[in-house]
């Protein structure tokens, strides 16, 4: 007769709530979800009403009681947050447990530290929850994509920014006014600037760089710029030039890596400008998107809800669901380590300087409506080896106008010298907006 794996939860909000409810009702589901049997569920207040109904004795308000339960055997951490949630897995993984969890926080700044406890352990650490809620990333990038060089992933990967920019697009609605429905709505947390400042997205991009690039970045050194400074005047003229905007996230290979050295990479998260007929371009509301470009596979994307508690439910049981099936396909009840399903690095990867990270740029410029101020720029980005593909002046009067360029790909140190030689011009009266472009 083959055993019952027990599971014990941390937390017992959306996600963990989603999480239960699956495990509680098995029927029409993966067989070896009525294997799975929740032992014990730490939460911060035992009297709060809950919207599915528990056996008896399941609750504490002691997280280490659930993880030093010999009958737990995956312990699932949906608390989120740095502490206690890293010290928790920690000792998880100390204890002789696997662990799930969807907290890209710690995943992102402590996920060797983790990996290498759960390898010196001998279980597992999986993460499929933390990347893109019920979109299947994770396990592809360490599996099904394996066979690939990894050039470049990119995506929108914060489902609140997408659904503001969205709103801001479709219907010309002020950033502040989208901001608070989105709150209203539940999209977007109280304090938003985890979403808003870009910092969610960043911390999910260094996972997916990790795992595609194959080595650990330093997430503190991740460009990261958010929506929350963005005008709704930039989205509409982006549009009449033919691009949405987007909160994108990119890691990609830089050129001249060597066998002996650190692989090069560059990554960034930044308010972007997308071709209308880019495959990102469409991806509107809450969802998100990763789109993967490699040698020989070409462009791959997935796309799906990248939140809730349904979806991020869903990539944790079926993280549970992996560790179960070797489990019981293992004679000892243990089984050993599969190398695919174990998060861990095969080489060293190093962050380029910010200056020399390559790509488009959109601006636009404050100045006053004299003849030349155009060519003037024109000639500031030329003398500092920046080609402009466009360069369209709006809203001419005699207060003024603003001019919008969007450059060639270019490094970013160039871009920074031409941007200050023209922040100098006595016809220009600021900056107003810098953004990315594809």
């Amino acid at each position: 007769m083959v055993s019952r794996i027990g599971v014990g939860l941390l937390g017992l909000g959306t996600v963990g709530g989603g999480v239960a409810s699956i495990l509680l009702s098995p029927q029409e589901r993966h067989p070896l979800v009525a294997d799975l049997e929740l032992r014990r569920i730490a939460v911060r207040d035992l009297s709060r009403p809950r919207p599915i109904e528990l056996p008896a004795g399941l609750l504490t308000t002691d997280p280490q009681a659930v993880v030093l339960d010999p009958s737990v055997d995956v312990v699932v951490e949906v608390i989120g947050g740095i502490e206690p949630a890293r010290s928790l897995i920690m000792q998880a993984i100390k204890t002789g447990k696997s662990v799930v969890t969807a907290n890209k926080a710690v995943i992102a700044r402590h996920g060797q530290e983790i990996a290498q406890a759960a390898a010196e352990a001998g279980v597992y650490v999986l993460i499929e929850a933390a990347v893109g809620g019920g979109i299947p990333i994770i396990e592809p990038l360490k599996q099904s994509l394996g066979g690939n060089r990894i050039d470049r992933v990119s995506g929108i990967i914060n489902g609140t920014t997408n659904y503001i920019l969205t709103r801001m697009a479709n219907e010309g609605v002020a950033y502040a006014e989208v901001l608070a429905e989105a709150q209203r709505l539940g999209y977007a947390e109280a304090d938003p600037a985890a979403d808003v400042d870009g910092l969610d997205a960043a911390d999910k991009i260094a996972i997916l760089s990790t795992l595609a690039f194959g080595g650990a970045v330093d997430r503190s050194a991740v460009p990261t710029d958010g929506i929350s400074q963005l005008q709704g005047r930039d989205v509409e003229y982006a549009n009449q030039l033919g691009y949405g905007v987007k909160l994108l996230a990119v890691a990609e290979r830089m050129e001249g890596a060597s066998s002996d050295a650190p692989l090069p990479l560059s990554l960034r998260v930044q308010p972007t400008l997308v071709p209308k007929d880019h495959p990102l371009a469409g991806v509107h509301g809450v969802n998100n998107a990763i789109l993967v470009e490699g040698d020989p596979i070409g462009r791959v994307m997935f796309y799906g809800p990248g939140a809730g508690e349904g979806p991020t439910a869903s990539a944790v049981v079926a993280d549970i669901l992996n560790i179960a099936g070797i489990k019981q396909a293992s004679a000892d009840g243990r089984g050993s380590l599969d190398p695919l399903l174990a998060a861990g690095s095969w080489r060293n990867c190093e962050l380029v300087d910010s200056d020399k990270i390559r790509q488009r740029h959109y601006v636009r410029f404050n100045t006053s409506d004299t003849p030349g101020v155009i060519g003037r720029i024109g000639s500031c980005f030329g003398d500092r080896n920046v080609s402009i593909q466009s360069i369209v002046q709006f809203n001419a009067t005699d207060a003024g106008a603003e001019i919008v360029v969007i450059t060639h790909e270019v490094s970013q140190g160039r871009m920074n010298d031409a941007l200050q030689m023209i922040r100098e011009m006595p016809e220009v009266s600021g900056l107003a907006a810098h953004l990315g472009c594809l």
